[in-house]
């Protein structure tokens, strides 16, 4: 009845009439063909047409149902048709009459899609009505998503709850990323371009909830940074940048010509997607960092958002590994180079993200002169090293024998990897660099420095995942002991106990290699990483996968039985060739 409700505001009768009519008649059939022609369709020269239908045993809610249906498909197209046409102030007027008259009727099945349309093509629906959807669960969840704008835009908490489980889903879909059983140095969680990313059911949901409306957009990165600094999650920093790229590729003006990082973001995104650098993009990202006027100095902190993103550190951390390798070339210092002084400022800056954030002091951090005059010249040192090892190889080998691979690390590189961020960064894109060319040598070499970093980067889920990609290419390695005992006892099992992420890359690496492993080493890793009660459903799972592997790898009881009788001495008896 409630739903019927609105239409006696109308003036149009409906079941209640019928029904009271019905009970106050002594003559019901009057009253019913009475009641058919008040309110069935007013058209003269359809009264002799009806019967004709009746002859054909069609009911006369089958017509009346196709005739409405066929009303309305043309009221539908007429609303769009006057939302374009016309001048402006008219074209809503006749929309908002519309609205007004049928708004009653909203709560009726079969009217509410006229009124949901109605209300779509409105750029400013009443506040009242708005009031009034929103209040409605089932109206609120009927209505366009161009209505849902005019209620989030003044709804925060109402907006942040739509939000919400698409953020959670998007940080989920990284991590599974990240933890995938396919290892592989060719297609890793860097390898989708910038524009496939984008196109990710995420960022195309959140695209089309904000549309042009720049209040949304600048909800969606005030949610963004409060989660970056609640969780230090970098996927929100990725999220940013990709959103804004979104609305690029829309040419959403309205949105994009108002954030001041679009242009930057931009630049910085053809960088991404050529996972390099150039001197002429370089030229551009360092325009707009020296352009940042005073005054305007808080763009900073989403600049360093954009920054952040793996993506781009990503970016600038091989770049800066493939400048260092030409500097050698060159016989060039770091400290002569601004293409690399840039770099190293940018990544800085991507670094310094949430620091910036929290503490609201928007200034680019100071860079330590060290990491340009001691760092990266010992990361040139070892590049030479690589290069002087290899020329000897080559050479005739004379009385002395072959020059040993140099062993030790420089006790000032560990520091560094410990106390600097940026140098941490460089130093882990270097280790990936080495294992990437199979440099099993400079990798054992420069293993140990990574039991202890700044912030335990090395342990962090982006570098794993990359590192156990490229371990596939030493794969021949991991038969022999003494890199097993490097690898695994020198480094991975360090952390296993009290990162659970370790432990997980660990199992993830085993499930892709274990053919590869000696057996006796096989067995003493199987042990040390069986999970403890502690241990979350994920290493659980790696873990049954893993001894499920292994187990069918074993040979079956009949072989193994037949094996020692094979070991027992033969009596030395002559053996005819043939019986």
């Amino acid at each position: 009845a409630a739903m019927y409700a609105g239409l006696q505001d109308l003036g149009v009768a409906n079941g209640e009439d019928l029904k009271e009519t019905l009970t106050n008649c002594t003559e019901p059939l009057k009253a019913i063909e009475q009641f058919q022609t008040e309110n069935g369709v007013l058209l003269p020269s359809l009264q002799s047409a009806l019967p004709f239908l009746d002859l054909h045993g069609t009911p006369r809610l089958e017509f009346h149902q196709s005739v409405f249906d066929e009303l309305r498909e043309k009221l539908l197209e007429r609303v769009s048709v006057i939302a374009l046409e016309g001048k402006v102030e008219e074209r809503y007027k006749k929309l908002e009459d519309l609205l007004e008259k049928s708004f009653s009727l909203v709560k009726m099945p079969s009217i509410q899609p006229v009124v949901m349309c109605v209300m779509k093509h409105l750029p400013k629906v009443p506040e009242k009505k708005l009031k009034l959807v929103m209040a409605d669960k089932d109206l609120y969840k009927a209505c366009a998503v161009e209505v849902k704008r005019q209620i989030w835009q003044d709804n925060q908490a109402l907006f942040g709850d739509e939000v919400s489980p698409l953020l959670k889903q998007y940080i989920l879909e990284k991590e599974n990323i990240l933890f995938s059983n396919d290892i592989s140095v060719l297609h890793n969680f860097f390898s989708p371009s910038p524009k496939t990313r984008r196109q990710g059911e995420v960022v195309q949901k959140l695209t089309q909830m904000i549309g042009k409306n720049v209040k949304l957009y600048d909800m969606v990165l005030q949610f963004l940074r409060t989660l970056f600094l609640r969780t230090r999650n970098v996927h929100y920093c990725t999220l940013r940048a990709e959103l804004l790229m979104s609305l690029h590729d829309l040419e959403t003006g309205e949105i994009c010509n108002v954030d001041p990082c679009h242009k930057f973001t931009w630049c910085l995104d053809a960088c991404i997607r050529e996972k390099f650098v150039d001197n002429k993009r370089a030229r551009e990202l360092q325009g707009f960092l020296d352009g940042v006027k005073k005054g305007q100095e808080q763009v900073l902190g989403d600049l360093s958002m954009i920054l952040c993103d793996p993506f781009a550190i990503n970016t600038l951390a091989l770049s800066t590994i493939r400048h260092l390798q030409d500097l050698v070339g060159q016989d060039t210092l770091p400290r002569e180079s601004p293409d690399l002084l840039l770099l190293l400022r940018m990544l800085s800056l991507g670094q310094g993200a949430w620091d910036m954030i929290d503490s609201q002091v928007f200034k680019e951090p100071k860079m330590e002169a060290e990491l340009i005059t001691k760092f990266l010249p010992m990361l040139m040192a070892f590049v030479v090293d690589d290069h002087t090892f290899n020329v000897d190889q080559k050479l005739p080998s004379e009385e002395k024998g072959p020059i040993p691979y140099p062993s030790t690390i420089p006790e000032a590189f560990t520091k560094f990897l410990q106390e600097n961020r940026i140098a941490c960064e460089i130093g882990l894109y270097y280790i990936l660099h080495i294992t990437k060319q199979r440099n099993k040598n400079a990798f054992l070499r420069l293993l140990p420095a990574l039991v202890e970093t700044f912030s335990d980067l090395a342990f962090s889920d982006i570098f794993l995942h990359l590192l156990t990609g490229n371990l596939t290419l030493l794969g021949d390695e991991f038969a022999l002991e003494e890199f097993c005992t490097s690898l695994f006892d020198g480094f991975f099992l360090t952390a296993c106990s009290r990162k659970e992420n370790v432990h997980r890359h660990v199992l993830r690496l085993l499930l892709h290699l274990h053919h590869k492993v000696a057996p006796a080493k096989l067995e003493s890793l199987q042990k040390a990483l069986e999970p403890t009660k502690q241990s979350g459903e994920a290493v659980k799972e790696l873990y049954n996968q893993l001894t499920e592997k292994l187990e069918l790898r074993k040979p079956s009881p009949a072989e193994v039985t037949e094996t020692p009788s094979m070991e027992l001495p033969l009596p030395a008896v002559p053996t005819p060739a043939s019986r």
